[in-house]
């Protein structure tokens, strides 16, 4: 169910619990609209208004912290790519076709890290490697460093990689939600 139908009909059911009660208040006894009674519907009301906030208020922290935790997670990533792209430039021309693989890994990189937030909270999926990710790996650890300055720059480029990549699996392992299921019950509404 998408966020304006379940806006649209909250917005329904508080607008028909208006409407009864401005049809039921002629109805109702003198006693219970003694200045004490409401008093009490007034207290009760406002304790429910102030609960409704603290829960929402925790619900977008939680939401936002989700989303700054994901945010850099996706600039680290990004600032791996960058950095493993330099030390391959600083490789030298013997490394242009890894660059080349790099450069084309990008593309269905972010394509797979957005295509991940669809995926329905509750059913199991496991992580597989891209072809071009094993490709990328295989190639540059084909590499032959001539000197220990190509073979540092070596070292150092694989280890950014795997930082990377654990970048990557840490960004796919919180794919999902970020409120907590139990909040939800079956039909996607707030229990």
């Amino acid at each position: 169910m998408n966020a304006l139908l379940i806006s649209l009909l909250v917005f329904a059911v508080i607008f028909g619990g208006a409407l009864i009660g401005m049809f039921v208040r002629p109805l109702l006894s003198e006693s219970h609209l003694h200045p004490d009674s409401k008093d009490v519907v007034k207290l009760a009301t406002g304790l429910i208004g102030t609960l409704a906030a603290l829960v929402l208020g925790l619900l977008i922290a939680s939401a936002k912290s989700t989303f700054d935790q994901k945010t850099n997670q996706v600039r680290q990533l990004t600032t791996s790519i960058i950095v493993l792209d330099d030390l391959l430039a600083q490789y030298g021309p013997e490394a242009a076709g890894v660059r080349n693989l790099l450069r084309q890994s990008i593309q269905p990189l972010a394509n797979r890290i957005w295509r991940e937030q669809e995926i329905p909270t509750g059913k199991p999926i496991h992580f597989q490697s891209t072809t071009e990710a094993w490709t990328f790996e295989n190639e540059l650890e084909r590499l032959s460093p001539k000197d220990d300055v190509q073979r540092s720059l070596q070292s150092r480029a694989i280890q950014t990689f795997t930082d990377g990549a654990q970048i990557r699996l840490q960004l796919f392992a919180q794919t999902g939600g970020s409120i907590p299921t139990p909040l939800f019950n079956n039909s996607g509404f707030l229990a």
